[in-house]
């Protein structure tokens, strides 16, 4: 039992230390041995720095180096350097301009981070963080509120994205056996309900916001720089059936990204050595060992199995344990993916008295508290990227992120229960 009160405790320790402004990916190594420390009677001390390890470099398993966590360290690192090539280069302040030919200059902070929110990218939030915080700035938004808008819409998509990994996990045979699609159908209104939340709110932040006295010039030129987030997808639906990895073909595709927009801008080469520099940092690959090994820690100190025997013992309706159970992983783990696939072998029991009834409906529980224990979590990576970018800490926003995605929740489980 300790080894979940050692667990609590190090989540709350890293955001107490976040909050210090205490690096993200040192705070969770701090909290990683301290969950480690306080799980030592169901583990060896061994199991502690063999996780770090383990996570970092070398399977101990196989007897032979890996290259996961390095290689997306990696890729954050190239991201938030394209990021940067894109402001330094003057590409944003075009692809603004264009955009602002078809939208409003308050809708377009909506919009951006929903149109990078389609390249499934880990920390792609990065990408609209530099926009949104020039147009936002612009229209009276603080930086939390910045940070907010640019999370909330970068993610609606998240309810209805078939090529989602957590939403094919969750359809597969291994777990509820259901049409993707079926539950794409089922969650529409909730994609609907975000988007209304997200241009209320945006809404209300820019209402002080004075109306444009003169219409902007059209200018379509900048739209072309739509394209480097897009060259990442091109690269890893080409290399992906030659065997490639998709972090791999990612870093690929990012690396033609940044040149392509150096090229686009014209920028001439003797300068490129200058702008890059300007995108060199190493914040986020430490956030991504942090969080990794916070993750492998977790399984390590055997929380989930702990977690597992004390739910059998809860006397609470077993719809809610779909929705909570879920929430409470997606908020420790800051990883959908991860909260599914430990969610469903605790609540598997639990399955046989709903196979009369609406699985899709039951599967739309799961996935729903999933994701926004994702999306509320100090430890989603877009959350982290985005904040360190806005220079805020992530937990600011907690008073507009907290309160819509319990919102969103609820909703969900209303609907869902009817459904059953």
């Amino acid at each position: 039992m300790l080894n979940l009160v050692g667990a609590l405790i190090a989540f709350f320790l890293v955001i107490f230390l976040i909050r210090k402004k205490c690096n993200f990916g040192v705070s969770l190594l701090i909290g990683a041995i301290v969950m480690g420390l306080f799980s030592l009677q169901e583990i060896e001390p061994i199991a502690i720095p063999k996780a770090f390890i383990e996570t970092s470099f070398y399977s101990f398993t196989n007897q032979e180096f890996t290259t996961g966590t390095i290689e997306l360290a990696l890729l954050l690192f190239l991201i938030y350097m394209l990021a940067k090539t894109m402001q330094e280069s003057g590409a944003i302040d075009r692809l603004i301009t264009s955009l602002k030919t078809l939208f409003s200059k308050t809708m377009i902070i909506g919009i951006v981070p929903a149109i990078y929110g389609l390249m499934p990218v880990p920390g792609g939030a990065l990408f609209s963080a530099p926009m949104v915080e020039k147009e936002g700035s612009k229209i009276g938004l603080s930086n939390v509120q910045n940070n907010y808008v640019n999370i909330w819409f970068r993610h609606i998509w998240f309810t209805i994205y078939p090529v989602s990994s957590a939403m094919i996990l969750l359809c597969s045979t291994q777990m509820f056996d259901i049409n993707i699609y079926d539950l794409v159908l089922i969650q529409i209104p909730m994609f609907v309900v975000m988007i209304i939340i997200g241009f209320i709110l945006l809404k209300r932040f820019s209402r002080d916001t004075p109306k444009d006295k003169k219409p902007h010039k059209r200018e379509y030129s900048g739209l072309i720089f739509l394209i480097a987030p897009i060259i990442p997808l091109l690269s890893s639906a080409t290399l992906m059936p030659f065997g490639i990895t998709q972090t791999r073909t990612f870093l690929i595709g990012v690396l033609i990204s940044i040149v392509f927009v150096l090229i686009i801008a014209k920028i001439p080469l003797i300068k490129w050595k200058t702008i890059l520099k300007k995108g060199v940092g190493w914040k986020l690959p430490l956030a991504i060992f942090g969080i990794m090994i916070f993750r492998e820690m977790f399984t390590v100190a055997q929380v989930d199995k702990v977690l597992g025997n004390a739910i059998q013992n809860i006397a609470i309706h077993p719809l809610l344990l779909f929705t909570f159970i879920p929430l409470f992983f997606g908020v420790v783990m800051g990883y959908n993916l991860g909260a599914i696939g430990i969610s469903f072998p605790l609540l598997a029991s639990f399955l046989p008295s709903y196979m009369n009834g609406n699985r899709v409906a039951l599967a739309s529980l799961l996935y729903i508290g999933s994701f926004v224990g994702y999306l509320i979590s100090p430890l989603h990576l877009c959350n982290v990227v985005s904040s360190e970018y806005m220079k805020i800490d992530t937990t600011q926003m907690y008073r507009l992120l907290i309160p819509t995605g319990l919102f969103i929740l609820v909703i969900n489980t209303i609907i869902m229960s009817i459904l059953l």
